[in-house]
């Protein structure tokens, strides 16, 4: 999956981005306060999406 549609996928689903690290963005549910690390990659693997999603406790694109 692109990391763009990914992005796309996490802002519809009401989460935003928190802050940049070195290698990674930090995107925040606001919902149940919980903060997930997306690599800086074109692609991102659709299990790993699939695990941000979970851990995120939205649904999975």
């Amino acid at each position: 999956m692109k990391r763009k549609d990914f992005i796309r996928h996490l802002s519809k689903n009401g989460c935003f981005l928190e802050r940049e690290a070195i290698k990674y963005s930090i995107f925040k549910n606001p919902v149940n306060n919980i903060e997930v690390s997306v690599t800086r990659h074109r692609e991102i693997a659709d299990f790993s999406a699939k695990k941000i999603c979970k851990e995120l406790q939205i649904k999975t694109p």
